[in-house]
């Protein structure tokens, strides 16, 4: 079945940007977490996609900086689409020459709300988000395949 990213979004947000995100270890093996994600071009590339915010310390940023590519997977029930591609890192200890680093604290904002986050508190959320390093994962749709 032929999949878009609007069928993607839908399904995202039906199950509150909850997903699962997938990448490869040096040996191989599959490493995989839970994040919340959404639809979102990459700021510097214009690729569409998916992002979603990951903490600076998180062990699968170091297996996306060596693999440079990721799966991630939303389901609803029976349904379930995958989008899979080539990653790009934007944040503190990722910084992207094309990117202001001025505008990290609006870029994890966009990429939080994408994936249907709120928040009482934009400048605490911004605080925290630079006490922990947050990095804005982008995933490129180089395919997408489901069952929406």
């Amino acid at each position: 079945m032929s999949v878009d990213l609007e069928q993607v979004r839908a399904l995202s947000l039906r199950e509150d940007g909850l997903a699962t995100v997938a990448t490869t270890r040096a040996d191989g093996t599959v490493h995989s977490s839970v994040v919340n994600a959404g639809v979102l071009e990459d700021p510097v590339t214009g690729a569409p996609g998916v992002a979603y915010v990951a903490v600076g310390r998180a062990h699968k940023l170091a297996l996306l900086r060596r693999a440079g590519h990721a799966t991630v997977t939303f389901r609803r029930g029976w349904n379930w689409v995958s989008v899979t591609g080539a990653t790009h890192l934007i944040g503190p200890d990722d910084p992207d020459p094309a990117f202001d680093p001025a505008g990290l604290p609006k870029l994890l904002r966009d990429v939080f709300k994408a994936a249907t986050g709120t928040h009482d508190d934009w400048d605490e959320y911004d605080r925290v988000m630079a006490e922990e390093r947050r990095v804005a994962v982008f995933v490129t749709a180089d395919r997408i395949i489901g069952n929406p």
